[in-house]
């Protein structure tokens, strides 16, 4: 096995989309190349319904498809094929967008008044951009949990992991998209497909993905394991890690433990023209689309 080392880490930034909902976002319209597939990911978590709740009115999508992990909350979708819908905690919408859609999403607190999810954005090879748009609803009670013997936790959204395989499935990017919790002071490595793009998002707890047997810093203030560790080194809530190849990603939690979205996909390698939720091969392709909406000719009808 290979360890995948860290090529770099960020710190995902505010950002204010929609009718004005306070998001994080980890990545997204810039360098395209450097998470191909992936096109954005954010990080919407907020316990403030003032923050969130206008919500994303209608919009359209043409030429990707969109991940919705919800955590607390919940998330009320309609479009304009009219499916209708309420994403609860735990739950997961993959939506192909395909040749165009018009939709919406409206967030609505917990009891305490938490909404917490992400969404990511996956790019469409041109041989899928204007396929039928469909949708995967995958309730939280669906998605396999794997526990390991020291206690580290894995929620198989999609992909194969541990000999098990998420609910998620004919997604053209063959990702794998995993919730990953391991315990404090534990050192554990996880496969990674070597021909994939990978990343982590951590969302809670802290710990490293550098090699733990040679840590960056200048003073060890704890040993774990045998493994030293600098805990002034420790990557923490909303911080996106960029991994080289390889083909496993180590990481040592801390000691409160570490959990994080262990993300990879296959890269499409295809030009992207990129207009807000539209995306598409070329200039003339975006256009085209563009013409669509004003003209009432986005939305196809289905073969």
């Amino acid at each position: 096995m290979s360890f995948r080392p860290v090529k770099s880490e960020s710190a995902a930034q505010p950002t204010l989309e929609g009718a004005g909902v306070h998001l994080y976002r980890a990545f997204g319209f810039h360098k395209p190349r450097e998470f191909d597939p992936f096109l954005l990911f954010d990080d919407f978590r907020n316990d403030d319904p003032s923050q969130y709740a206008k919500g994303f009115p209608w919009h359209p999508h043409r030429g990707i498809e969109t991940i919705t992990y919800v955590l607390e909350g919940e998330v009320e979708h309609g479009d304009s094929l009219g499916n209708r819908g309420t994403l609860d905690a735990g739950s997961v919408q993959w939506m192909t967008a395909g040749s165009g859609i018009m939709h919406q999403e409206m967030p609505r607190g917990n009891r305490a008044g938490q909404m917490h999810g992400f969404q990511l954005w996956a790019n469409l090879p041109s041989s899928l951009k204007m396929t039928a748009p469909r949708y995967q609803d995958i309730k939280g009670s669906d998605i396999p949990e794997e526990i390991d013997d020291d206690g580290t936790k894995v929620k198989i959204i999609t992909g194969s992991f541990w000999g098990k395989s998420g609910p998620v499935d004919g997604i053209a990017a063959e990702p794998m998209y995993l919730d990953v919790s391991v315990p404090p002071n534990t050192r554990k490595s996880l496969p990674v497909d070597t021909y994939s793009n990978a990343f982590a998002y951590v969302f809670a707890g802290a710990g490293t993905f550098r090699d733990a047997s040679h840590p960056q810093g200048v003073r060890v203030e704890k040993e774990f394991d045998g493994q030293e560790l600098n805990i002034r080194d420790l990557t923490g809530n909303r911080t996106l890690v960029r991994f080289d190849t390889g083909d496993e990603v180590t990481v040592q939690a801390g000691p409160e433990g570490i959990r994080f979205l262990l993300i990879s996909g296959r890269p499409i390698e295809e030009p992207v023209a990129w207009h807000g939720p539209i995306v598409m091969n070329t200039q003339a392709e975006l256009r085209q689309a563009m013409q669509d909406l004003q003209n009432g000719t986005f939305i196809r009808a289905p073969h």
